[in-house]
């Protein structure tokens, strides 16, 4: 019996070793340049001949898996590293630094990316009779990033979706069937509580991913907890508690993640948004100099009503587009109209020493 057992755990150790060595070669063959592409839909392709420094990106749902190389992943206060016996789940759209540390021209960093639905994991954990059976999420369950210890069937769904970049005839009908046995792979794998959570429908989990959009999509607004905890049902403190637990930040860290991230991707500076964002800009107080300029005013200059006009207008202008608190503009609207006054008295002392 001994014998027997030794003997198949052999083959099974035989053929996860061709598995692997497959998967490094048909990536190195559809990938001959660095890069990434997307052959199929859904589907990622990396390839890097060298160690990259720290890159900022969002991650949506997906596994990546890498054939050759290693790679570490910063996401908020958590580091996740994996390599070729080990594939990293993200259950949320999040954003992250990474970092290729293992790659070189002999050995190049290779790896895989495959986009995971929510439909898509809710289709096949009703099938499976999974959803039933999901308990409550504890607090390993729900963070949204982990890695895990990559077995021989979901390598081998894995190697076989990766056959059909030779077979773009079959891609169309195999994509969806190969894609659906891995997502069955992870739900019966080690991290199966943490995708059927993210997946059941009125768990704090899911009211965390509808905030994460939330600010995804307004990013450049001022960012409301209270309001936002209303909306979904959740108190401020309960809110701050599940988000942290599985965004691994806070909302105000992962709403500043995603400004840099959209700064870097605009070109901007780090750290500050380009004008087209709309974010809430610095209140720039205007000095004097500038106020004398707005207004036209200079040596010899006398004081025409229509300058007067446009010297209010320029400051109302600077006021608009200054992005201050209530004390600074509850100031402004103050001085503007002690300011024109003084302006209009001028302008009659100059018309009657005329």
């Amino acid at each position: 019996m001994n014998v027997m057992i030794h003997q198949q755990a052999e083959r099974e150790a035989q053929r996860v070793r061709a598995d692997r060595e497959e998967l490094v070669e048909r990536i190195a063959r559809a990938m001959r340049e660095d890069g990434t592409t997307q052959p199929l839909h859904g589907f990622y392709l990396y390839r890097y001949t060298s160690p990259l420094k720290q890159i900022h990106g969002v991650i949506t749902p997906s596994v990546c898996i890498i054939a050759q190389g290693s790679k570490e992943v910063l996401q908020g206060e958590s580091r996740y590293q994996y390599d070729p016996w080990h594939y990293l789940l993200a259950t949320v759209e999040l954003p992250h630094v990474s970092q290729i540390l293992e790659a070189s021209q002999e050995r190049p960093y290779l790896s895989l990316r495959l986009e995971l639905t929510p439909a898509l994991v809710s289709s096949i954990m009703l099938e499976a009779g999974l959803a039933s059976h999901a308990s409550p999420p504890g607090p390993a369950d729900v963070r949204a990033m982990a890695v895990s210890l990559l077995d021989g069937p979901l390598l081998d769904a894995v190697v076989r979706l990766v056959r059909l970049l030779d077979a773009p005839a079959e891609a169309p009908i195999l994509l969806p069937l190969i894609s659906r046995e891995i997502v069955y792979r992870l739900l019966m794998g080690e991290q199966s509580g943490r995708l059927r959570h993210l997946a059941i429908l009125g768990g704090y989990p899911f009211h965390i991913a509808r905030a994460v959009q939330r600010l995804r999509q307004d990013f450049d607004q001022p960012l409301r907890i209270e309001s936002l905890a209303q909306d979904l049902s959740m108190s401020v403190s309960r809110f701050h508690r599940h988000f942290k637990a599985v965004t691994g930040m806070s909302p105000l860290q992962f709403q500043k993640q995603l400004r840099l991230q959209e700064a870097r991707l605009s070109g901007g500076v780090p750290g500050r948004l380009p004008l087209q964002s709309r974010v809430q800009k610095p209140l720039r107080r205007p000095t004097d100099a500038r106020r004398a300029a707005a207004a036209g005013r200079g040596p010899g200059k006398r004081w025409p009503m229509s300058q007067t006009r446009s010297a209010h207008q320029a400051d109302e202008r600077l006021l608009q587009e200054s992005s201050c608190s209530l004390s600074f503009c509850l100031a402004g609207l103050v001085y503007q109209p002690v300011r024109l006054a003084a302006l209009e008295r001028q302008y009659r002392d100059d018309r009657n020493a005329l």
